[in-house]
C-alpha cells in the first residue's frame, strides 16, 4: 500500500474550521427551527413541528419554491449551454481569444450587488439602454418595463444571471478541453469525422468531469440566489420573483427567527435532495465513459 505523503494531522485545522463554522451553526439552526424564537418575545419555547406545518400552508412560500425551481432549472441549463459554446469557440486558434476569454469571464468576478445596480439602470423603462435600443431600431412594441411587469421580471433576472455566470462555466469547460488528447481528435479527423461527429463521440464524453462540476455548482448556486434578485426586484412585483432567500431575509427582518430558520432548513433539505442524485448520476456517467 502506498504510504501517505502528508501526516493526517495536517488536516486538523481545516476539520476544526469546518466543525466550528458549518456543522455547529447547522446543528444549532436545526434546533431553533423547532422553537417559537422571536426577537420581540422574552423567552424561547420549543413548539415541535409548528413552524414546518405553517410553512406548508403558506402560499407565499409556494410561490418562492416555484420561482426558485424555475430559476435554478433555467440558469443551470442555459449557463452550461452558453459556457460550453463559448469554450468551444475560444478553444480554437483565434487572434483575440485570450482577450475574449478575459472579457467573458470578467462579469463573474464582479459582485452580484454591483451587477444588480448596473442592470437596474440598463432595464429602466424610460432611460435604460435596452428600451432605447428597441426604440432606435424601430421595434417600439418590444419596449417593456422589464423589472416591474410580472410577465417579464423573472425572465429578466434569469437572463442577467446567465450573463454573469456563463464565463465561469466557460473556464471550467476550457480546462476540460485542455485535457482531451489532441491525437484522438486528429485521428477522428483523419477517419473523416466532421466537427459535429468529433464533438459527439470524442469531445463530449471526455468532458464528463467538467459537466459534473458545472452542472452541480450551477444548480446549487442558482437555488441559493439572493443578491441579484434583491437588488433588481426585491422579490416583486407582488411576489412574482420571490425566491427562497428573499423570503428568508424578509422573515428574519420581521423578527421571526425560529420560523425563518425552519425555511432555511427546508432549503438545505431541498438542495441536498436535488444535489445528491444529480451528483451520483453525473459521477456514474464518468465511470461508464
Amino acid at each position: 500500500m502506498e504510504k501517505s505523503k502528508y501526516p493526517l494531522y495536517f488536516s486538523f485545522p481545516a476539520i476544526i474550521v469546518f466543525l466550528v463554522f458549518f456543522i455547529t451553526p447547522t446543528v444549532i439552526g436545526f434546533y431553533y427551527s423547532f422553537t417559537d424564537w422571536n426577537i420581540n418575545a422574552s423567552s424561547i419555547k420549543f413548539n415541535g413541528l409548528d413552524n414546518y406545518k405553517e410553512l406548508f400552508n403558506e402560499p407565499r412560500l409556494k410561490q418562492a419554491f416555484t420561482n426558485t425551481l424555475i430559476f435554478a432549472a433555467a440558469v443551470t441549463v442555459l449557463q452550461n449551454v452558453a459556457g460550453l459554446g463559448l469554450a468551444l469557440i475560444l478553444n480554437e486558434k483565434l487572434k483575440l481569444r485570450n482577450l475574449l476569454r478575459m472579457i467573458f469571464f470578467m462579469p463573474y468576478v464582479i459582485a452580484p450587488l454591483v451587477i444588480g445596480y448596473i442592470f437596474r439602470a440598463i432595464y429602466h423603462p424610460e432611460h435604460g439602454i435596452v428600451n432605447k435600443f428597441f426604440d432606435t431600431i424601430g421595434l417600439d412594441f418590444m419596449m417593456q418595463d422589464w423589472l416591474n411587469d410580472p410577465k417579464f421580471a423573472l425572465f429578466t433576472i434569469i437572463i442577467t444571471d446567465i450573463w454573469r455566470v456563463a464565463g465561469f462555466s466557460m473556464v471550467v469547460y476550457l480546462a476540460g478541453l485542455q485535457f482531451i488528447p489532441k491525437d484522438l481528435i486528429e485521428s477522428a479527423s483523419i477517419d473523416g469525422a466532421h466537427y459535429w461527429t468529433r464533438f459527439k463521440h470524442v469531445v463530449f464524453p471526455l468532458l464528463a468531469p467538467a459537466f459534473t462540476v458545472n452542472i452541480l455548482l450551477a444548480m446549487i448556486g442558482s437555488m441559493k440566489v439572493f443578491e441579484i434578485v434583491m437588488v433588481l426586484t426585491e422579490g416583486g412585483p407582488g411576489y412574482t420573483t420571490e425566491v427562497f432567500y428573499t423570503y428568508i431575509r424578509n422573515t428574519f427582518s420581521s423578527g421571526e427567527m425560529g420560523y425563518a430558520t425552519a425555511i432555511n432548513m427546508l432549503l438545505f433539505a431541498l438542495v441536498t435532495l436535488v444535489g445528491v442524485p444529480v451528483l451520483m448520476a453525473m459521477k456514474k456517467r464518468e465511470v461508464e465513459m
